[in-house]
């Protein structure tokens, strides 16, 4: 690990909720350029949140306003990941914070990501533009052991969606739930459910119940990123829009809600913004300052 005299400061932010207890939290380090990425797992796995962000110097080319366009990398306590919404969310209230709102460009793993962020009345919301997404079916044998690891039974699904791999950056098993009782009772086999997600490349796996017409409930476990369940998961939003517009669940021109960690004890509330004639997903929330 980098000695503590040249260790970056390592701030605390929540995405998804104005409210510090509420949303997922993040770490968020503004200038890694002295961190490889042993210091950078290190970190993530010493905070212990669902996935913390590390910013460095852009590459040539990117575009966007001087000082304000950043190469961006995500890492859970086990592993990086391509992409990770909340952590993004939660980079861009943190640099508001510092340089004001505006404009935000990322160059992630997954591809360029576009960011806006706003103030309101004292509030930050941010806007991620994902990576371009595509949709793709499962397998019914893996399906089958996804589902025997959530100890979900197959008449608990709704037929109305079908589960899909979804990507807009990363990749997501989408699964809809009958009832909102079935999406509240979540335990599932750990280390089985891993080793499915790890073949499948995995990010998390978004159980889904619809409410209404644009308002969903959401769960995402994330044992591949070493915790339980991730709280608020803008990755898989951006991913489930997609879905769901593919699938025609929702018009091409449409506004999505969606709650997640209410069953954690952390609500949160992710935007999910589709656009006709736009092949993009558009995903925002509030973030603010851990304490």
């Amino acid at each position: 690990m980098t000695t503590n005299a040249l260790r970056p400061e390592v701030l605390r932010y929540t995405a998804f909720s104005s409210a510090p207890d509420g949303g997922n939290p993040a770490g968020v380090v503004l200038d890694a350029t002295a961190l490889d990425d042993s210091d950078m797992l290190a970190i993530a796995g010493d905070l212990g949140y669902s996935e913390s962000a590390f910013l460095t110097a852009p590459p040539e080319g990117l575009g966007g306003q001087e000082g304000r366009v950043y190469s961006i990398r995500y890492f859970s306590p086990k592993a990086e990941v391509p992409f990770c919404g909340h952590a993004t969310i939660a980079t861009a209230v943190a640099l508001a914070e510092r340089i004001g709102p505006g404009d935000l460009v990322f160059a992630t793993r997954a591809g360029t990501v576009p960011v806006e962020v706003a103030e309101e009345d004292g509030t930050v919301r941010a806007t991620l533009t994902s990576v371009e997404p595509h949709i793709k079916e499962i397998a019914d044998a893996d399906l089958t052991e996804g589902l025997a690891a959530l100890g979900w039974p197959a008449a608990d699904l709704d037929p109305a969606f079908p589960p899909r791999i979804a990507f807009a950056g990363a990749r997501h098993l989408v699964i809809g739930a009958a009832t909102r009782a079935r999406l509240a009772d979540l335990a599932y086999d750990f280390a089985r459910l891993e080793a499915l997600m790890h073949r499948l490349d995995l990010t998390t796996v978004q159980l889904v119940w619809r409410e209404s017409a644009t308002v969903f409930h959401v769960r995402d476990p994330f044992p591949v990123g070493g915790v339980v369940e991730d709280p608020a998961t803008g990755a898989a939003a951006a991913a489930f829009g997609a879905y769901a517009r593919e699938l025609g669940l929702v018009p091409e021109d449409a506004v999505l809600t969606l709650h997640q960690g209410e069953d954690l004890g952390r609500p949160g509330e992710l935007t999910v913004t589709l656009r006709a004639g736009d092949p993009r997903v558009h995903v925002s929330g509030t973030g603010t300052r851990i304490s």
